[in-house]
């Protein structure tokens, strides 16, 4: 599943033929701002000529689920569509011990029996504006890097609290092309959403685990929200209209969504140092708390509920990082890097000018990464990320403690701009688990104290004498944060209150947080300062030599890829453009029907109702990533087609590099949708609605 970082994993690397570092990139590869699509490609390969209608109309239809996932809306009632694994998290929140909606699936027949999200926020990019010149004009001649930082850091918060005052309007400054350029995002905001439908996992998810990552796929990975405002459906003048004839073999398609990070405009130094250092630590990272998870599981029906759409996250991550890494081993693929860094170094420094001016800038990154590697442990292990409930605690005593500064001056997270969608999620009545707390509480702190000693400062404070297990035990058992309304008195209370609090929870926090700021502070003057001055002088330069013909990493900012309908050659044969019903229940059959190719009872007795030569699944050549899942599929006509869901084991190296060869994206079709919503699910409704039928 493409939710999580980068659709790759384990897989042969061949005909790495895609475009690196700052060259322009060519064919269908790219994943385009809003504000600069790629008209001369579209127009000069397809004759399609990109109008501003037409991209305004895709923008206002997209969505970005802000907590990871992309969306569009289906019908001029405020239903969006997306996958069930970008769902599984809201679908877990609103489960019990008595109704897994995660696993068995829900359909609201009514408005009255919509199930509205605890801690769910959809966004919508309303409007854009290049911030570029006033952000860059706050760095003055001869000031420090920190200084630099810290200018940029306060005009940015600047920026965002003008806007949010005078639109109402979420508002995010966006770094595009490593500070090359600096956007101003405004979005409306809903945090009003329902569910409205979602079918069992086992169907969304079909194939599993053993599947993830693969093609053939044979998976109706969709879901279905509404969005209200007023205690009432919100009116979606943009809106996709679903053609359940779909797109067919070679017709150019478009994606668009949120794709949530690349290092496509990496340095060498900074894919070395992910290879090397990074990604082999988090796979270590991930394996242990999978580990955790599992034994809690294996204790009893409602402990894998409860551990459920933690693990599959987890073991999607732990795939695609896998993948990443095999990539980066890759010889070929290091050495197509060097040359085009190198090529790219050459023209700089061909002008004396240019050569003064950005020369330098690879070397101060090299030296920013040996920094961040001396103290890369602290920075990861120094972190209650694990747990909800412990992280709540120190969210909570660094809120109170952050706005009591001046807006510009504020940790990151906790400016103006941002408070409102921190504070959603702060008092989110979600459910929480205190035993699979425990645990996970448990590990993070073992962890903590394995990688860094017993000396160091946050494992001394954390522990204060005790062993992992009692420090987790006494933290969790007697915290009162597990209640909203609790958490909102503290944060009311402000710095006083928090102070005050013997929780033990928040007190496990204040006696943290002085650590967690030390590495933090420490990161932002010695490695993000540097990166940051450095990479705004890479993007300068790249503007320098290639203009806008390129398009920026990854920032979970709403892109806009193209491509076609095409299969590719794969284990000596040919992968085909989509497949159908047919294959799924093969599949099924092939397998006898064991875990995980089991079929939902449904689809077992309604066989005879499905028009099995109905397209379920297809691929693309549209260039995505983790993020994009959920992101419409979209006709030259502004039609959804099909949903996003997967990348094929062939997108192995998709955070670093395109190959269009056999880069493949994987969709949901849109006649499956419709097939299954009317002859699986007896939703003829939602069919009719997502179709303008009467």
């Amino acid at each position: 599943m493409k939710a999580h970082r980068s659709c790759s994993l384990i897989g042969i690397l061949i005909c790495l033929t895609a475009v690196l570092l700052a060259l322009p990139a060519s064919a269908e590869e790219g994943m385009w701002t809003f504000d600069n699509p790629p008209a001369g490609q579209l127009q000069e390969k397809y004759g399609f000529t990109i109008t501003q209608q037409w991209l305004d109309h895709v923008r206002l239809s997209s969505v970005r689920f802000n907590d990871g996932g992309s969306g569009s809306f289906v019908s001029p009632r405020g239903l969006v569509l997306t996958n069930h694994h970008v769902a599984l998290g809201q679908l877990q929140k609103v489960s019990t011990p008595e109704k897994d909606y995660a696993t068995d699936g829900f359909y609201a027949r009514s408005a009255a029996e919509e199930m509205k999200c605890p801690d769910l926020e959809l966004n919508i990019l309303e409007s854009m504006e290049d911030m570029t010149r006033r952000v860059q004009d706050t760095v003055k001649r001869g000031m420090k890097d920190k200084d630099a930082l810290a200018a940029r850091k306060a005009e940015i918060a600047n920026i965002e609290k003008e806007s949010l005052d005078s639109t109402g309007l979420r508002s995010e400054v966006v770094t595009l092309y490593a500070g090359g350029e600096y956007w101003l995002y405004r979005y409306k905001k809903y945090v009003d959403v329902r569910l409205v439908f979602a079918p069992e996992q086992q169907a969304a998810f079909f194939g599993g685990d053993l599947d993830n990552f693969t093609y053939p796929r044979y998976d109706l990975d969709m879901a279905l929200f509404r969005v209200y405002e007023n205690d009432k459906p919100v009116e979606s003048r943009n809106f996709l209209k679903l053609n359940p004839r779909g797109a067919q073999e070679g017709e150019l398609v478009f994606v668009s969504g949120n794709p949530g990070s690349t290092e496509r405009l990496s340095t060498l130094k900074e894919i070395e140092v992910q290879r090397d250092v990074i990604i082999p630590d988090i796979i270590k990272l991930i394996r242990r708390r999978l580990d955790v998870l599992k034994r809690y599981a294996e204790e009893g029906k409602e402990q894998a509920r409860q551990a459920a759409s933690q693990t599959y996250g987890l073991e999607n991550s732990l795939k695609v990082y896998l993948g990443e890494y095999e990539g980066l081993l890759n010889k070929n693929l290091i050495a197509k890097k060097q040359k085009e860094e190198t090529g790219f170094r050459a023209k700089i420094t061909a002008n004396p000018e240019s050569a003064r001016k950005y020369g330098k800038a690879w070397d101060e990154i090299a030296a920013a990464q040996q920094k961040l590697v001396a103290r890369y442990k602290e920075s990861r292990y120094r972190s209650l990320r694990a747990s909800r409930l412990a992280s709540l605690a120190l969210s909570i005593v660094q809120y109170v403690a952050e706005i009591n500064k001046p807006d510009g001056k504020r940790e990151d997270g906790y400016h103006d701009s941002q408070l409102e969608s921190l504070r959603f999620q702060l008092f989110s009545p979600a459910p929480v688990y205190p035993q699979m707390e425990i645990r996970l509480l448990e590990n993070s702190l073992q962890e903590a104290m394995d990688e860094l000693g017993s000396g160091d400062p946050f494992v001394k404070s954390a522990l204060n004498g005790r062993t992992p297990a009692e420090a987790a035990k006494q933290v969790i058992e007697g915290t009162r944060l597990d209640d909203p309304a609790f958490r909102k008195e503290l944060v009311d209370g402000g710095q006083a209150a928090v102070n005050a609090s013997t929780d033990p929870a928040i007190v496990f926090a204040r006696s943290v947080d002085p650590a967690v700021r030390e590495i933090r502070k420490w990161f932002e003057d010695n490695v993000e300062s540097i990166m940051t001055s450095a990479g705004e002088k890479i993007g300068q330069a790249r503007f320098a030599v290639y203009g806008k013909s390129t398009y920026p990493d990854a920032t979970f900012t709403l892109r806009l890829g193209h491509g076609t309908v095409r299969g590719y050659a794969m284990n000596g044969t040919e992968a085909p453009p989509k497949t159908t019903f047919y294959g799924l229940y093969d599949r099924s059959i092939g397998f006898g029907g064991k875990f995980p190719f089991q079929l939902p009872s449904r689809y077992v007795d309604r066989r005879d109702k499905v028009n099995l030569s109905t397209p379920l699944n297809f691929v693309c050549t549209c260039d995505t990533t983790g993020g994009s899942s959920g992101s419409p599929v979209i006709s030259k006509e502004g039609e959804f087609v099909g949903v996003i869901f997967d990348g094929n084991i062939e997108s192995l190296v998709g955070n670093y590099v395109y190959n269009e060869e056999n880069n493949r994206s994987v969709a949901v079709h849109a006649g499956a949708m419709i097939e299954a919503l009317r002859n699986l699910y007896d939703a003829a409704d939602l069919a009719n609605e997502m179709t303008n039928y009467e």
